[in-house]
């Protein structure tokens, strides 16, 4: 058994719980943080240390870090609560301040984005890493775009709307540039990123090598699936309140999840560079491309 732990908060989430049989697989005893431990994914919860305790909580998150070399940090907050900005940003200066205490890295999952002005959820996202990065514990910020998995909202928004409207009018922002990546390879940068030199301290861009505007991933999606592409038309009227109101009347993706993720969709999410290749280090045999992601 490894004598290096990871601790893991955020473990119930869709990328968490992918992460943890990830880093068990990668010969890491993991620790887990959480406040429901009962919702832990059963096929690994027998091979963790749990702790139950709340991310809010100081002393607990403490309490959780107490021999661990590497801390994930996995929370997002994207509840449908109008005050997220603010929570995430508390919970994030109080990890900051705790994991000071001995923890040798730091791993957080953003957003890609441009320079500039950003909506709130994506200035929300930034701004965590902003905190970790300055935590004076070494942090990688890796920054990814639509993560393509089951049980990623952002996938089931472009999912749903790819399989219910064979006629959509829709926000301008489905002609934005993204670039997706598939959850597997995801969840490889995040377990080699436990292992970067000491001195690397920064953001971290990851996707796949193809470039698409959502209107495309929506036609991608529907031809990998065997579907009728849909027909789109955009208007540059729709507000990102009332474009999430018309993602949660079409999908099952409650409106008010579905907001941020329309936030972070105002803007192209395409890398700056590609780091990722030579600090991480990329999958066996290659980057998953965007319809064998669809598929999987």
């Amino acid at each position: 058994m490894s004598t290096r732990t990871a601790l893991v908060t955020g473990a119930t989430g869709h990328v968490g719980a992918r992460l943890v049989p990830a880093l068990l697989d990668a010969g890491w005893r993991v620790r887990v943080l959480s406040r429901n431990p009962g919702k832990l994914a059963p096929a690994w919860r027998d091979r963790v240390e749990v702790t139950a305790g709340d991310a809010t909580r100081t002393s607990d998150v403490l309490r959780a870090l107490d021999g661990v070399e590497v801390a994930y940090y996995m929370l997002h907050s994207m509840d449908g609560r109008g005050d997220y900005r603010r929570r995430r940003s508390r919970r994030a200066r109080g990890h900051a301040a705790a994991l000071a205490s001995g923890v040798e890295r730091i791993v957080y999952l953003s957003g890609l984005h441009p320079e500039g002005k950003l909506s709130e959820h994506m200035a929300s996202r930034v701004e965590v890493g902003e905190i970790l990065l300055g935590s004076g514990v070494p942090t990688a910020v890796l920054q990814a775009g639509v993560v393509l998995g089951e049980g990623s909202a952002s996938f089931d928004m472009l999912r749903h709307l790819s399989e219910r409207l064979p006629v959509a009018v829709g926000p301008k922002w489905l002609r934005n540039r993204i670039q997706p990546i598939a959850v597997d390879d995801v969840i490889h940068y995040l377990v080699r990123a436990a292992d970067l030199q000491p001195d690397v301290n920064r953001a971290i861009d990851v996707g796949m090598e193809e470039v698409l505007t959502y209107v495309e991933m929506m036609h991608r999606y529907a031809t990998a699936t065997g579907l009728q592409p849909p027909f789109v038309v955009t208007l540059p009227v729709l507000t990102p309140r009332l474009a999430s109101l018309w993602v949660g009347l079409v999908t099952p993706v409650d409106s008010a999840i579905a907001r941020p993720l329309v936030g972070s969709l105002i803007h192209d999410a395409v890398k700056s560079d590609d780091d990722a290749a030579g600090l991480l280090g990329d999958p066996p045999g290659g980057l998953t491309g965007f319809d064998d992601a669809v598929r999987k």
